[in-house]
Parts: structure tokens; C-alpha cells; sequence
């Protein structure tokens, strides 16, 4: 696992990745789903690497570089929903305890000064609700789609050991 340094903790259907297979990437999800769940995407699958729930991982502290985690963000999808089967859905009675224990799972597995890319889209809860969950302060954000519902979020996990870089005068 030594060349395994970078974590997608809810792979889906690997959708923003470039290389769909990198090498140094683990693809996790809760559940592999085949070919032919979209009626318009009908190559779209979920096949991790490994199945296991991004709120208990099995990694040791520290394993991972990068970790990238973009949990399912919306309720209220049907049971046939196209959506629900192919990302998932929030619980409404659990959702809170959900993303605070993946959040806080992620960041076990995130080495120091390793950086977690969080993507959220606010059609059912906004952003800063759910950032208050987490309990670590983002570095930065940026509003993505047409509407700008969905965020991108970028943590470091800086050791309070680490003293700030000093200013150098010119």
C-alpha cells in the first residue's frame, strides 16, 4: 500500500477524475453498483477498489497524502430515484452524525500536512452548515455549476507543531 498514498473516500462513479484508474489512488465506496443502473449515462458504474463506509475506515492513522471525499449530499430521492442509485442518499435522522464521523474519519486517515478536497452541492443543506460539523477550518472554497450550488473545499492538516513560516524582508 506504500504507492498508495491518495484516498478517494466515496468513489461513485469516479466522475471528476481525470484518470479514472490513477495508481496511487484507493477508490472506496459502501456499495459497488454495475453498468446499466443510468438510463443516461449507461456506462456509469461504482466499482471500488475496496467496499467500506468513509465513516469507519479500516486504514491506519496518517495513510494517506490526499484524500478526496464527496459523500451524497441530498434527500428526499425516491427509492428508483436514478440519482439515489447512483450517488447515494443523506439520512434525514442521521445525516448529521454521518458527515461528522466520515469528516472526522477522513481526517484520521489524512497524514500531517496532507490536504482533503471536500465537495459539496447545497440543494439540500447549505455549506456552512455542514462545515460547522466538522470541527477544522478550511484553507479555501470556491462555488462550481451554473447555479453555484455546488462547492469545492480545500483543508490542511497542519500539526499545531508546525510554527508559521516567517516573512523574509526584501
Amino acid at each position: 500500500m506504500n504507492d498508495k498514498f491518495i484516498l478517494d473516500a466515496a468513489c461513485g462513479g469516479r466522475c471528476f477524475w481525470f484518470d479514472k484508474h490513477h495508481p496511487n489512488t484507493i477508490y472506496i465506496d459502501n456499495e459497488p453498483r454495475a453498468k446499466g443502473i443510468s438510463k443516461f449515462k449507461p456506462e456509469f458504474c461504482c466499482e471500488p477498489d475496496m467496499v467500506m463506509d468513509f465513516t469507519n475506515m479500516t486504514f491506519p492513522d496518517k495513510a494517506f497524502k490526499l484524500v478526496v471525499w464527496d459523500p451524497p449530499h441530498l434527500f428526499n430521492l425516491g427509492e428508483t430515484s436514478e440519482m439515489r442509485k447512483k450517488y447515494g442518499v443523506l439520512r434525514k435522522d442521521t445525516w448529521r452524525y454521518d458527515l461528522k464521523k466520515g469528516f472526522a474519519e477522513c481526517w484520521r486517515v489524512l497524514d500531517d500536512l496532507g490536504v482533503l478536497i471536500f465537495k459539496w452541492n447545497e440543494e439540500s443543506i447549505k455549506i456552512g452548515e455542514v462545515l460547522e460539523l466538522f470541527g477544522e477550518k478550511p484553507l479555501f472554497g470556491h462555488p462550481t455549476s451554473k447555479h453555484g450550488q455546488t462547492k469545492w473545499v480545500c483543508f490542511m492538516k497542519i500539526p499545531a507543531s508546525a510554527p508559521p513560516k516567517q516573512k523574509e524582508e526584501r
